[in-house]
């Protein structure tokens, strides 16, 4: 309770700051930053232009493995405790996510 308490004063504050820092001007915008892009150069062509799907096949990749770490690491460092299940259990899933890894 008091956590939520804490991160509900603290979200009206940094709110409440951003509110009368910009209704006072104390940031001084300029055109750079209310521009719609800030990468350098003016916006060009339609926005829903056609893309490789590869940005999405890279992207699930990534997300795949980096969860694959979060099960790895426990059942590295708890290996010895771990009964002939666990240990081939793991074993099923790392070989699912081999397959998963060609069929991509």
């Amino acid at each position: 309770m008091v956590f939520i308490l804490i991160s509900l004063i603290l979200t009206v504050v940094l709110i409440g700051v951003g509110f009368v820092a910009t209704r006072f001007q104390w940031i001084k915008s300029d055109f750079e930053k209310e521009s719609p892009y800030e990468c350098g150069f003016e916006p060009f062509g339609d926005a829903h232009s056609i893309f490789n799907i590869q940005y999405f096949v890279v992207g699930i990749l990534f997300m795949i493995f980096d969860l694959e770490l979060a099960y790895l690491f426990p059942w590295a460092i708890h290996l010895g405790n771990l009964s002939i299940f666990s240990f081939f259990l793991m074993v099923f899933f790392l070989v699912l996510l081999t397959v998963g890894f060609i069929y991509e």
